[in-house]
């Protein structure tokens, strides 16, 4: 018996540059078109959350920003323009380090470097917020695709993100509609028979980071990869992406809680 075989097609969509106020799902049915590509039952669309942002209009001219002292301070101790500084404290739930060019931050439950603020893929002199409610954002994209092409899809607006000591920058889903973005592989048996007791599988993520593969963090103009054949549970919802606690994170509890207690203590 021949073992089944499964395959991931991804197709990188190109798009016109995005605009403040621009209807992101015309945009993208239109590049579907010229790319002569239909969705099918299954596909699952990843976007850029800048390129989101922006047609969310969550783009700000940094002259339009005056800095408080906190931000002023914050902003010359990592190397930051203190008008970014001041979007990154307004926008994150939370600040506790950083290193010269990127303050640490807890924005919308997850690590994340300056809030999130992308500067890359911006006019000079902008930067871009992310998105508002990518959940939301995410649901409101695949209902009215599902819509115009008739048939079941997913939807994750992700980001960039690096991870501790590593080199180089992997994906995360910030919102995700239409599949399941983690699954509990737990009870599973590993090749020996084993019972996974602990595995967790970040299908949103993982499929964020393929997609990285042809967006590119340039000039490259792909905000959207279409994922063809992913083993995804597709679901008629918009779960909110699972978080653990502060506590039982491995990196968080054992490192990164420490230097938060020692950027307090020294911005009392």
């Amino acid at each position: 018996m021949n073992p089944e075989i499964t395959s991931i097609q991804m197709f990188g969509i190109k798009t016109p540059i995005i605009k403040a106020g621009d209807d992101i799902v015309q945009i993208i049915e239109a590049s579907l078109q010229a790319a002569d590509l239909v969705p099918v039952d299954g596909d699952i669309f990843v976007l850029a959350e800048s390129a989101v942002g922006t047609a969310e209009n969550r783009i700000v001219r940094l002259d339009s920003i005056t800095p408080g002292e906190k931000a002023l301070s914050l902003g010359e101790k990592y190397c930051i323009d203190p008008r970014e500084m001041e979007l990154v404290l307004q926008e994150c739930d939370e600040i506790f380090g950083g290193v010269p060019g990127a303050a640490l931050t807890i924005t919308k439950g997850v690590l994340s470097p300056n809030a999130g603020i992308d500067a890359s893929n911006a006019p000079e002199g902008y930067v871009v917020l992310l998105p508002k409610d990518p959940r939301k954002t995410s649901e409101n994209i695949r209902m009215r695709l599902e819509q115009r092409y008739s048939c079941r899809l997913g939807v994750i607006i992700g980001d960039s993100r690096t991870q501790p000591l590593r080199l180089g920058c992997t994906g995360i889903a910030l919102g995700v509609s239409g599949f399941v973005p983690v699954e509990d592989a737990r009870g599973s048996f590993d090749i020996f028979g084993r019972p996974l007791r602990i595995t967790y599988k970040a299908v949103a993520d993982n499929l964020v980071s393929a997609a990285e593969l042809l967006m590119g963090e340039a000039g490259e103009r792909v905000p959207c990869v279409l994922i063809r054949g992913a083993p995804v549970k597709m679901i008629d919802e918009s779960p909110e992406m699972p978080t653990i606690s502060m506590e039982g994170c491995m990196y968080f509890g054992n490192v990164i809680k420490c230097r938060k207690e020692d950027f307090e203590k020294e911005n009392r």
